[in-house]
């Protein structure tokens, strides 16, 4: 079990048939590949990423697997200009580096914490926002402590928020953290 599993399963919970949805950060394509399998052939599902080595990861598995998404190579700061408010199902984000990519390529709050608030507008009622925020190491704890406190801040009655935390594990485990919007 680790913070990769849970989020799968929340989202094999959540997403259904014809559902869109938004893997907003794509990386090697394993959540996009997901969610195109849980929307099925009646659903639509949108990729972003900034490093064109992900865009390439993503694409590839998607043709082995028979799989069809849209994939862009762009910030997920962006999303906004691809969907209307209030259209989306589920938004999926992996927050820190593309695993055995560049290290010195990660994400940061600078443009995580725009692409969580515009998902949030993109998102329908009833919406999941599913978040995996991998920190420490090369990445440090900036974006992770500025996503957090955001998150504290959301409207209570607008959205839920829940945030998971491995008690026993060491090295800095990622969180797996989940947004309803009511």
């Amino acid at each position: 079990m680790n913070t990769l599993s849970v989020v799968h399963d929340v989202l094999r919970w959540q997403v259904r048939e014809g559902d869109f949805c938004i893997d907003a950060t794509a990386g090697k394509g394993r959540d996009t590949a997901l969610l195109c399998r849980l929307t099925g052939e009646n659903g639509r599902v949108l990729a972003f990423d900034v490093q064109e080595d992900a865009v390439r990861q993503t694409r590839e598995l998607l043709a082995k697997e028979h799989l069809s998404a849209e994939v862009y190579l762009d910030s997920h700061a962006n999303m906004a200009h691809y969907a209307e408010p209030e259209t989306v199902d589920c938004i999926v984000f992996n927050f820190g580096r593309l695993p055995g990519g560049d290290p010195t390529k990660f994400t940061t709050a600078e443009t995580s914490l725009p692409a969580v608030d515009a998902g949030l507008k993109l998102l329908k009622k009833g919406g999941l926002m599913a978040l995996a925020l991998y920190y420490g190491k090369e990445n440090g704890y900036e974006e992770r402590d500025a996503i957090l406190a955001h998150l504290r801040e959301l409207d209570d009655r607008t959205y839920t928020v829940l945030g998971c935390e491995w008690m026993n594990r060491k090295n800095d485990p990622p969180l797996p953290i989940f947004i309803w919007k009511e």
